[in-house]
């Protein structure tokens, strides 16, 4: 035969005031004229220890009735026959004994059994409790991690079905709202100490702050008192309702600012009287206060068999112990004993009585079955001190709770203080409130913090970091060009086209507008030598025009001349038109302008040649080409290559002209306005023609350089040519590959450095005989008629 079972360990005091809290509500509905009238409940008190084994041995013995169950008093006619059970505390012996008394329709009404799976009624049809689910404080637990902003954390529970069942609901809550979990340990009180040594170790290396404690008081006073052996580093506690409102564990000093969810408090009138009512008579009759007075007051009761024992001499007062079971003030899961009794007692309320004339009849020899006291507390609705008891279908009550911190008072001492409260039947949002300052870890009024990674900044995103939770990141600056404007954001997001990064990269500013301006060096420089070159143009124009009857004046065909001191006049000015931000008549004038001017001056240039070639054919005897390229074919010949020029920059403007566009790609930082060609072919056709002209001027100026005169233009054309020439075949590159404002820079320079080419090549001399050089501006020298 195995050994008999018995309880080890002392009593724990609690608990004794539990079950004398039972007694008490039995008294008071025995006594009662309006509950249960003319009816007497009994009752029996087992010890199960903590124990299942010793639960579930319990069960057996109230099935076979092998013990009287009931009280037997005087005129008592169902003796014996069990009604209903009021536990267990635990969540594991519950489950054990509901599963033996369930099939006999015996009700089971648990005052602190909270695991979750008990709401199974498919499993414990026969389960009640006034205790709320661990269900609804595992969400409300999830949620107070969350609203302090702890998302780095240990937890550690009973190895039992409330610890394990109440942890895998904590931790599925956790989740959802984003929390992590460094370590999840679990231990049980019966386990060896190595395995609490392990746990204690785990807490103490670990990063995180705040320990999540799912736990029965017996596991949490084994834990805390293995941490208090060795120093550990601060840790914020939070708890569940099963130890953080159990005052036995206040005097854990290091676990000051611990918060957790606890049962209502209340007040039950007249307990504490009827609980210090405890004469030496009842006390030695009961083993169990027997045991509890010789530990309280350290003496024993009756005759010593030791002589270094003290004898309890009469003179301890129980009114001046400080114990938890005397302590009253936190009355919170004794009142889920006191409810319990009392909906039993409602039940069987509705099944034997009746109210009559304000009344109430009670046929207290009618056989009521436990099977009947079960289907009536699922109706059960009443209140009792002003607190309500009812349960829903799955035998649960409305969760309600508080919210307690460990706060240390002036003296020194830890003491239980409500911060909130949490009830499950208010809508989303109003469920949960804190309406009185905390205090935390070591005493102190800043909220700790518990994360695994600092919160990346706004310029930064997350990058979670390899084989470890989604709490634990890095913090990469966002890539160029992108930016991320709130705290912990997951991805960095691109700023708009035209906007670009700060140097913190959390906010996208415009980006500046970059275009050839007159306010800086460059722009200054080239529209400064745009205007020199026009006002020298103009005052070649006027010498020119001052010496008109001068022979090297005459000789040169003035006519053309002044017509290409107005182009090349025109030239220089067209460059300003580059210069400045581009608008939609700024960019169909530059290009059409320049292409027409330039062509203007192409016709002249080219007519000067040609009058060159056919002047020296005119000496020839028999000839009479001058007659053929005359004043009006010369005329006609610069309108005409320049009506060419005209038609092509029309059909240009027309079918698709230049117009202003932000260019966005050629630098990331920067917006380049400038001007779009609209049609590449019309401004290459526009180009391409300046050139062809150009070609064909140079040629014939080749031909006609070494045709006898003291002063043949044609080498002036020739030289003027080259240079010319030159510039816009080394502009199509450096134009093709200028980035943004210097593609106009380029485009300036080539205008000007090919004006002023013609302007120095073909004037420059004549304008030096004219003023310096008197003496050659004669029709003998520039017919070569002197002797040298």
């Amino acid at each position: 035969m195995p050994e008999p079972l018995r309880c080890t360990g002392s009593i724990k005091t609690r608990d004794l005031r539990f079950s004398r809290a039972m007694i008490f509500a039995i008294g008071e509905i025995n006594n009662s004229t309006e509950l249960l009238p003319g009816i007497k409940l009994g009752y029996q008190i087992y010890d199960s220890c903590a124990s299942v084994t010793v639960a579930v041995h319990v069960a057996f013995q109230l099935l076979n009735c092998l013990d009287p169950v009931f009280y037997t008093g005087d005129n008592c006619s169902q003796s014996g026959m069990v009604k209903a059970v009021v536990g267990e505390t635990g969540s594991s012996p519950s489950i054990s004994m509901s599963r033996i008394i369930g099939p006999f329709n015996i009700p089971q009404v648990s005052h602190l059994a909270t695991c979750a799976c008990l709401s199974d009624k498919q499993q414990y049809p026969n389960f009640f409790r006034t205790v709320p689910s661990d269900q609804f404080q595992a969400e409300a637990l999830a949620k107070l991690v969350k609203h302090f902003g702890w998302t780095w954390i240990g937890a550690v529970r009973s190895d039992s079905d409330y610890g394990n069942n109440g942890m895998a609901s904590f931790l599925d809550a956790a989740h959802r709202e984003g929390i992590c979990v460094e370590y999840s340990e679990s231990f049980y009180r019966t386990h060896p100490r190595s395995r609490i040594q392990r746990v204690a170790d785990v807490i103490r290396r670990s990063t995180a702050m705040v320990v999540v404690a799912f736990a029965a008081f017996g596991e949490v006073r084994l834990l805390l008192e293995e941490l208090s052996l060795e120093p550990s580093p601060p840790r914020q506690w939070i708890g569940s309702e099963a130890w953080v409102t159990d005052t036995e564990l206040l005097r854990f000093s290091f676990c000051a600012g611990a918060i957790g969810f606890g049962i209502q408090k209340s007040v039950i009138p007249g307990l504490r009287d009827f609980l210090l009512d405890l004469s030496p008579s009842k006390v030695a009759a009961s083993p169990v206060l027997t045991e509890f007075w010789e530990d309280a007051f350290n003496c024993r009761l009756g005759k010593s068999a030791a002589t270094d024992e003290r004898v309890c001499d009469g003179t301890e007062d129980i009114k001046m112990l400080q114990s938890p079971y005397t302590d009253t003030s936190q009355l919170r899961i004794t009142n889920m004993v006191y409810k319990a009794v009392y909906a039993i007692a409602h039940a069987i309320h509705k099944a034997v009585c009746q109210e009559t004339n304000s009344t109430t009849q009670c046929d207290k020899f009618t056989r009521i079955e436990s099977k009947e006291v079960l289907t009536q507390l699922k109706k059960v609705n009443f209140s009792r001190n002003g607190y309500d008891v009812s349960f829903d279908a799955n035998g649960d009550p409305v969760a309600r709770y508080e919210l307690v911190n460990w706060q240390k008072s002036e003296s020194g001492s830890i003491t239980l203080v409500t911060v909130g409260q949490y009830d499950a039947s208010l809508p989303v949002g109003q469920k949960f409130r804190i309406n009185r300052n905390l205090t935390w870890v070591d005493g102190g009024t800043q909220v700790p913090v518990s994360v695994c990674t600092d919160s990346c900044p706004p310029g930064t995103r997350k990058v979670l970091q390899k084989g470890k939770p989604i709490c634990c990141y890095d913090c990469l600056l966002c890539p160029e060009g992108e930016i991320s404007n709130a705290t912990d954001s997951p991805d960095c997001f691109p700023c708009p086209k035209e906007f670009w990064p700060n140097a913190e990269r959390d906010t996208c500013l415009p980006k500046p507008v970059e275009f050839l301006s007159y306010n800086e060096v460059l722009g200054i420089i080239l529209a400064t030598f745009s205007v020199g070159g026009a006002c020298l143009a103009i005052i070649t124009a006027a010498v020119f025009y001052r010496h008109r009857t001068s022979p090297i004046v005459r000789a040169n065909n003035s006519e053309l001349s002044f017509l290409l001191l107005f182009s090349l006049t025109l030239c220089f000015l067209c460059s300003l038109t580059f210069i400045g931000a581009p608008s939609e008549w700024s960019c169909m004038l530059r290009h059409t302008a320049f292409g027409i001017t330039f062509v203007l001056c192409m016709s002249c240039v080219l007519g000067k040649t040609i009058v060159v070639l056919m002047a020296f054919k005119a000496t020839l005897p028999g000839s009479n080409v001058m007659k053929w390229f005359g004043p009006p074919q010369q005329r006609m010949t610069v309108v005409s290559f320049t009506f060419i020029q005209v038609l092509i920059c029309t059909i240009w403007l027309v079918l698709s002209p230049p117009f202003p566009m932000k260019n966005l790609t050629i630098y990331k930082k920067r917006i380049i306005l400038e001007c779009a060609l609209g049609s590449a072919i019309g401004f290459w056709a526009v180009l391409g023609y300046i050139g062809l002209l150009a070609v064909f001027c140079f040629v014939l100026a080749v031909l006609a350089r070494k045709l006898p005169d003291n002063f043949n233009e044609a080498k002036l054309i020739t030289f003027s040519m080259l240079i010319f020439c030159a510039v816009w075949i080394t502009f199509i590159p450096a134009y093709l590959s200028s980035p943004g404002k210097f593609t106009v820079a380029v485009e300036i320079f080539a205008i000007l450095a090919s004006s002023f080419g013609l302007i120095l090549c073909i004037f420059a001399p004549k304008c030096f005989i004219i003023l310096f050089k008197p003496e050659k501006n004669t029709k003998k020298h520039l017919m070569n008629k002197n002797k040298s």
